[in-house]
């Protein structure tokens, strides 16, 4: 689904009005919650100062049950105050509203008595929000905790009703327990308006963007689409209307200068057609010729010359390599375990052999020696050898084999080199994990059977897919010679087919390869394999 210019500055526009005034929302949310939370904390401990002055002449005339009768209607106030309590320096509850609670005993480590007596000693003096807890009561709602010191004064050890030692600094505590449901509520309340705000503004910008867009950018844009569309399809004399003298109007004055040079170009072009265009045709065909011819030649003569390099320096190495490996694998004295190793290094030390003889095989145009095989137990032998190899330790293979393939003529070594080259091509064009999609067919129309591999690797530039079946020609720095791929085409032409490439930089590369199903054994009325690539 294509979205519309006005769609994605809108939909962008949105994103950035959303995070901003998200983020500034929870910080005005979070803001108000602490300046709630503190207003909450000052009320409670007002509230405890003025029970505590209240109560204060009571206590001196040791009317306890006034006292306490204030303490009750002050925290008859349901909704607001959920329990206030008064307790003795020795932890003793001598009055609550919660009348379960007189007369227990509280440990130092109870919520009321922790901040003061968290340390050695006992605090004296604590700040208000030091003195403050939040917990859940019983319902399982938020409340709020603040425990008020009640101080010795003197007229306190002085009054004639009863005696407190002089030294005694702190006599009890008054704890009040407030619900913070009312500060929850406000919370909630400015949180759904600036959400309510934030979608209302939002929606009002997006509007108003989509308006000035469309007006401003997007006609101007869709004329001048149009009027590209009808110079493309040939309508030179079009022209786009002026309307504006911003960058817009600029665009559109660029545009029909364009359009006139295109016109006056067409009819240059157009007259010298008439007389050159026949001669042009004839020459042009003549040079591809000689050019291809050349061509070829030039790489013929460098591998020719390559190849005479090759088999003085490495066949008479590979000889004393296959011999030695040879003896020392019949010798009776052998470990046997490491018979295996030795025999691997006789097969492949003949591969090489194989492989030089493949190049003056190529160099000469001599013919493969073809026999009966299958092209995928031919593939499945070239996997079981690269596949050890280390390149191969990140790289997932996936085999797609059409089982109804018949045996075909070909030179299962030179094939088999063919793909050798492929695979650690396309494992080298993969950096770091990837994977490798190895599939085999045919096609019965054109009575010809294909192997395709393609990797998920770097790809092959537009401007060098046609050099890299060249001879030296490598794009591999100190790991390549340049010469797998051309070795790869010589081998393929004398089989009498090709190979296509398909490549995409940053998606990756597939060689097809195009082999003729010159067998009786071919399928005459199979139909054609469905999943067979398209050619190049």
């Amino acid at each position: 689904m294509r979205l519309t210019l006005i769609a994605k500055l809108s939909i962008a526009t949105s994103a950035v009005l959303l995070l901003t005034m998200g983020l500034f929302a929870y910080i005005n949310v979070e803001q108000l919650d602490k300046l709630l939370f503190e207003e909450a904390v000052t009320d409670a401990d007002k509230l405890g100062e003025t029970i505590v002055r209240t109560t204060h002449y009571h206590m001196l005339e040791n009317n306890l049950k006034r006292a306490y009768q204030i303490i009750d209607e002050v925290g008859a106030q349901r909704g607001i105050i959920e329990r206030i309590r008064m307790i003795n320096k020795f932890g003793l509850v001598t009055h609550s509203t919660d009348p379960k609670e007189t007369g227990l005993y509280l440990d130092k480590k109870a919520e009321a008595c922790s901040m003061c007596h968290s340390g050695s000693s006992p605090l004296v003096h604590a700040t208000t929000m030091n003195r403050s807890r939040i917990f859940r009561n019983r319902e399982g709602n938020e409340v709020l905790g603040l425990a008020k010191a009640i101080y010795n004064e003197e007229r306190c050890y002085t009054a004639p009703c009863h005696f407190h030692p002089k030294e005694a600094k702190v006599l009890g505590v008054l704890d009040v327990v407030v619900s913070l449901d009312p500060m929850h509520r406000k919370v909630y309340a400015y949180r759904n308006e600036i959400i309510i705000l934030t979608v209302l503004q939002i929606g009002l910008i997006a509007l108003c963007l989509t308006f000035f867009t469309q007006r401003f950018v997007n006609r101007p844009v869709r004329r001048l689409v149009q009027y590209a569309h009808l110079v493309g399809s040939g309508e030179l004399d079009a022209r786009v209307a002026i309307n504006s003298h911003d960058e817009m109007g600029e665009l559109a004055g660029a545009f029909n200068d364009m359009t006139v040079n295109l016109k006056k170009a067409h009819d240059e072009l157009a007259d010298w057609g008439k007389n050159l265009e026949t001669k042009v045709e004839e020459r042009t065909e003549e040079l591809r010729r000689i050019q291809a011819q050349l061509v070829h030649s030039e790489k013929l003569a460098s591998l020719g010359e390559l190849v005479a390099g090759i088999a003085h320096e490495i066949n008479n190495p590979l000889t004393g390599i296959l011999v030695f490996a040879s003896l020392l694998s019949s010798d009776s004295k052998l470990d046997p375990s490491l018979k295996g190793d030795l025999d691997l290094i006789v097969k492949e030390t003949q591969r090489c052999a194989k492989i030089v003889k493949g190049l003056l095989d190529f160099s000469r145009e001599s013919f493969p020696q073809k026999r009966p095989a299958s092209l995928n137990e031919v593939m499945d032998a070239t996997l079981t050898l690269v596949g050890n190899q280390s390149c191969f330790h990140d790289v997932r293979l996936i085999k797609e084999y059409n089982t109804d393939i018949p045996e075909m003529l070909l030179d299962p070594h030179q094939i088999e080199q063919v793909f050798i080259n492929l695979l650690l091509n396309a494992c080298h064009a993969i950096s770091g994990s990837g994977k490798i999609l190895v599939r085999t067919g045919f096609d019965r129309e054109r009575a010809e059977a294909y192997a395709a591999i393609g990797d998920t690797g770097c790809g092959i530039p537009e401007e060098i897919l046609g050099k890299i079946f060249d001879p030296f020609f490598t794009t591999k720095e100190n790991r390549g010679t340049g010469l797998g791929l051309s070795v790869s085409y010589g081998i393929i032409e004398a089989h009498g087919g090709r190979i296509e490439v398909q490549s995409t930089v940053g998606v990756g590369t597939t060689f097809t390869i195009w082999l003729p199903l010159m067998h009786e054994g071919a399928p005459e009325g199979a139909a054609a394999d469905s999943s067979a690539p398209s050619s190049a």
